[in-house]
């Protein structure tokens, strides 16, 4: 598209296409020689550092994984474009065909520094969101993000501009840091408590490790409920009594996603066996198997699907949720929930199999003092969440406002 002059002195209107590429380096992921991959799942809505990954010699990869990315190249993840998936690599691996790898076409007219920051600001989502295709699964093509403009600052102004950004990143990328600190301190804690409790001298020897001797040391089903959700099918999604529902993706550890919440149908039976109460357990059935958060009624009426387990305590009076849900994040890190999971490709955990599982329970006054320890480390952890939180709203507004969008 032609450029033409525009109010502000110096800038150009242009096209997305104009000024980036969509990177199209296939190669077959496990003869490439690289070790890590990168899913939508390892992307956060908001955040342009990539802070987790799959390696491609352990995990299951899907036949999509085939894009090569580079340092310095930008995923953007096209499915669920509401979700800001925006993310500067630093590292080389490969994506699936859903994340487009693009970079600049001509680093003297975009900057490569100054795309990731173009992608945060409010008129690219916008106008992604509204080109999108589908809806159940929405998407866009690139060819539809190639017509989006913008106005181009002068090269001058763009490096003013990185200098800008990056300086806020750089606060970002503090409590970033600050944040998986406290998580791995919460980890440690986690650990501390669920061996040694209050510190009892006195101690006896099980089949999954040593604890207080005070403490009952059994099958999960001895003190919880497990149950598996409702299984999706065409009939259940295009059904009548469409209610919402949990499943894998909105399960993270200790928190809900709730930015992409489904619904299928419910028939009335079906709303009571599978409906979720203030303390239940969810936790993730397949893949990242035991991922668990507690359900705190934040959608009244939601039920939950086949790939979660629900555990609720027999008897309330003898077991608080959060000491379980502590339990199952120890298990997972210690991998102890690994070598309990179904031979399959991707990994599972069946119901029978999780209640078999042997887990520690101290006394219920106990339990409540060790959760307490716990709660107020996650009380920290909040304030530096919250914080982040501000200074990546902050990014979003400085972006938005400067690098104006023509939708």
């Amino acid at each position: 598209m032609l450029e033409r002059p525009i109010s502000k002195a110096g800038w150009t209107r242009v096209a997305f296409g104009d000024v980036v590429r969509k990177v199209n380096d296939k190669v077959d992921p496990w003869n490439s020689g690289l070790e890590r991959y990168v899913a939508g799942e390892h992307m956060d809505t908001d955040d342009l550092r990539i802070r987790r990954w799959g390696l491609i010699g352990d995990d299951y990869l899907g036949p999509a994984f085939h894009m090569r990315f580079k340092p310095g190249h930008v995923l953007y993840g096209s499915r669920r474009t509401y979700l800001r998936k925006v993310a500067l690599a630093d590292f080389e691996g490969v994506t699936a065909n859903t994340t487009f790898v693009l970079e600049t076409k001509d680093p003297a007219r975009l900057m490569p520094d100054l795309l990731p920051f173009l992608m945060q600001t409010e008129a690219f989502h916008s106008y992604s969101i509204k080109h999108s295709k589908g809806s159940v699964n929405p998407y866009i093509n690139f060819s539809d993000l190639e017509v989006f403009e913008f106005l181009l600052p002068p090269i001058q102004e763009q490096a003013r501009l990185v200098d800008m950004f990056s300086a806020l990143w750089s606060s970002i990328e503090h409590y970033a840091n600050c944040l998986v600190a406290a998580d791995s301190l919460r980890d440690a804690l986690i650990s501390q408590t669920v061996h040694f409790g209050d510190g009892a001298s006195v101690r006896r020897s099980t089949e999954v490790g040593d604890f207080p001797a005070h403490w009952d040391v059994l099958p999960l089903g001895d003190r919880y409920s497990v149950q598996l959700g409702k299984m999706m099918s065409p009939s259940a999604i295009e059904g009548d009594m469409q209610i919402p529902y949990m499943r894998n993706a909105n399960v993270q550890w200790n928190r809900l996603d709730l930015s992409d919440v489904a619904t299928m149908s419910f028939n009335e039976r079906e709303r009571e066996k599978f409906s979720l109460k203030s303390g239940d357990i969810l936790a993730c059935e397949g893949r990242h198997v035991g991922k668990s958060v507690i359900w705190r009624n934040e959608i009244p009426g939601a039920c939950y699907q086949k790939a979660l387990h629900r555990l609720r305590p027999k008897d309330p009076k003898k077991d608080q949720p959060e000491w379980m849900l502590n339990c199952l994040r120890y298990y997972s890190v210690a991998g102890k929930l690994v070598g309990r999971t179904a031979e399959t490709t991707i990994p599972h955990l069946p119901a029978e199999r999780l209640r078999e599982i042997v887990f520690p329970f101290p006394p219920r006054e106990e339990q409540e003092r060790l959760i307490g320890s716990v709660s107020r480390l996650d009380q920290q952890r909040t304030q530096i969440e919250r914080r982040l939180h501000e200074l990546r709203e902050s990014l979003k507004e400085q972006t938005s406002a400067v690098i104006g969008g023509i939708v």
